[in-house]
């Protein structure tokens, strides 16, 4: 009687370390989907790091969709990006949308 409870608890252990690893590989493949700058998307306070002059890093945009501040955002999918105006995302930073 023990071998079986200690062959069902090997095979419970057995099922949880690979449910484990596959969980892990999937959010380190998540984890590592290539990112790219995108200007001009962010609402003001919402951006990431060294935005432009008028801010010193993430979190110090002061106007929505603010041009020289920019938001990491999944690789392929800046210039698509829409916000309110009939204005896209830009890989490069913008003159538009500046703090006075």
């Amino acid at each position: 009687m023990s071998k079986k409870i200690v062959g069902a608890s090997a095979l419970a252990g057995a099922v949880a370390m690979a449910l484990s690893g596959a969980t892990l590989v999937a959010s380190t493949t998540g984890a590592s989907a290539a990112k790219e700058k995108c200007y001009g998307v962010s609402l003001a306070g919402k951006n990431d790091c060294a935005a432009g002059p008028g801010t010193s890093c993430a979190g110090t945009s002061t106007v929505d969709y603010q041009g020289n501040a920019w938001k990491s955002v999944e690789a392929g999918t800046c210039v698509s990006m829409a916000v309110p105006g009939d204005r896209k995302g830009s890989l490069e930073p913008l003159t538009r949308d500046l703090p006075a």
